[in-house]
């Protein structure tokens, strides 16, 4: 019999991916607000249930956790942000219990959270053993998912993943409109970093996560080449074949978003450390080979 897996956030462009890569080895349950929704998204032979239906995680080999509200479809009002906060925590904190009660407990954790961890940090190179974070909300949110995650008495991988790649929807499908209309371009100087992953290399991440024994604490889920916004959005034009000659000022982002506009107007040049040096490689390291693959 395959092992069985238990998921958070299957539903979400990274779950459906990942559960689309793993169903032919594992047997897989799904946590969801909705499981009929998710039953028709993800297929029959995926078991979904609700949060409160999840009581015990003895009969799972394995947990991975992709749970949470996008931290930038919206401004951030207090209720937004509360939002925010506790999509994440709260399951997280359920399945910790969960575990930590367990009589046979999952042999990984494998838990999200973001390069926002780091807080804007400019060109400075971030590594998983950084640790003069800038004080900011995604900051806030993901250190306390983090801490909450850790305290599993189980093996337990962090994943501080950055902008992720995928011609499926995500950051990326927010972006095009204005390059295919031919109005794209740099946001405010360009000179922040976007640390980005293709969605096929946080997959095959999370395999490696799963199958290395040894693989343990936090991992950077981010390209080995992080860019500019400036040179991201060069490179998004060439692959549309549009130009790229309009710039965004910062007041026009900080209007539409409000306090969430700290995320594109600021950045982090993190590098994967830990994957690259346990030997995982990247099917697409560079920006160009990234965007070169993905159906825009």
């Amino acid at each position: 019999m395959s092992e069985h897996i238990l998921i958070t956030g299957g539903t979400g462009l990274i779950g459906r991916t990942l559960i689309t890569a793993l169903e032919k080895q594992y047997a897989m349950t799904v946590v969801t607000r909705d499981p009929s929704r998710a039953k028709r998204l993800l297929g029959e032979q995926v078991n979904c249930i609700t949060s409160e239906e999840l009581t015990s995680v003895d009969k799972f080999d394995a947990i991975i956790n992709l749970a949470g509200e996008p931290i930038a479809d919206k401004r951030w009002s207090d209720a937004q942000k509360e939002r925010i906060c506790n999509s994440r925590w709260k399951i997280t904190q359920q399945l910790v219990d969960l575990i930590n009660t367990s009589s046979n407990a999952p042999s990984v954790f494998v838990s999200g959270s973001a390069i926002g961890v780091y807080g804007r940090q400019g060109d400075t190179v971030v590594t998983e053993d950084f640790t003069d974070f800038h004080d900011e909300f995604s900051r806030a949110v993901c250190q306390k998912w983090e801490n909450i995650a850790l305290q599993a008495n189980t093996r337990v991988c962090i994943m501080r993943t950055g902008v992720v790649l995928s011609g499926e929807g995500g950051a990326l499908s927010k972006m095009l409109m204005p390059f295919r209309l031919g109005l794209g371009g740099p946001i405010s100087s360009g000179k922040q970093y976007m640390a980005w992953i293709h969605i096929q290399d946080m997959v095959n991440a999370i395999q490696h996560l799963l199958s290395n024994e040894d693989a343990q604490g936090v991992y950077n889920f981010t390209s080995p080449n992080p860019n500019t916004n400036h040179f991201f959005s060069l490179a998004l034009a060439k692959r549309l074949e549009r130009p790229c000659i309009f710039r965004v000022p910062a007041f026009v982002i900080k209007t539409l978003m409000g306090e969430s506009s700290d995320l594109v107007l600021y950045g982090q040049k993190v590098i994967p450390e830990r994957l690259l040096s346990e030997g995982f490689a990247f099917t697409f390291p560079t920006l160009k080979e990234a965007l070169a693959d993905l159906d825009l």
